[in-house]
This record gives C-alpha cells, sequence and structure tokens, in this order.
C-alpha cells in the first residue's frame, strides 16, 4: 500500500535515538524519551493562499527535520508507525552539509 498525504501534510518516519550516552552509559527502553527527529517520506502538492493558488512546501522527501514533541498524528502503514502532520509542526530541516564543513 502506498500513501501520499494531501495539502500541507508530510509523513514522517522518526529517527530512533542512541541507546548509549557519550560516556558509554547504555539508557533502558523504558527511560527513553520519543525522538522528535524524523526523515520525510512523502509530501502533500501545498497548501492553497488566499488567491487560490497552491504554495510548494519547504520540504521535501528524504529531508531530516525536527519536530516538537506532541506533533503529529500515529498511524500504521505496512505494520510501520508513522507519523503524518502539517508543515507548520516541523520546526527546522538538518543539513548534513552544514554540519560536515564545520566538522572539517
Amino acid at each position: 500500500m502506498s500513501f501520499r498525504p494531501l495539502h500541507d501534510r508530510i509523513l514522517v518516519r522518526r529517527v530512533e535515538s542512541q541507546e548509549k550516552t557519550k560516556g558509554g552509559i547504555i539508557i533502558p527502553d523504558t527511560a527513553k524519551e520519543k525522538p522528535s527527529e524524523g526523515e520525510v517520506v512523502a509530501v502533500g502538492t501545498g497548501a492553497r493562499n488566499e488567491a487560490g493558488q497552491v504554495q510548494a512546501l519547504d520540504i521535501k522527501a528524504g529531508d531530516r527535520i525536527l519536530f516538537g514533541k506532541w506533533s503529529g498524528t500515529e498511524i500504521k502503514i505496512n505494520g510501520e508507525v508513522l507519523l503524518i502532520m502539517k508543515e507548520t509542526d516541523v520546526l527546522g530541516i538538518i543539513e548534513a552539509e552544514a554540519e560536515q564543513r564545520q566538522a572539517a
């Protein structure tokens, strides 16, 4: 089954957090928080403005994003739990290129 979000909604797969801290302490499953970072799986066509024109989304499939702790609605597709949310729920896009430049 495939799924395509409508309008300004996006489909997100949560990115699992690391099981160890930087100091090497293993975090048990019961103490973990749900990650607020994810990968965009699919995006809608965009929202309509007051003139009736469709405005494309800034987010595209494959982007890594940060979102609020309680953002989105969980849905299950093909046995996988995904989130569907509006583009306005996204706090920002994580750009890997910027991280790589700083490391060099």
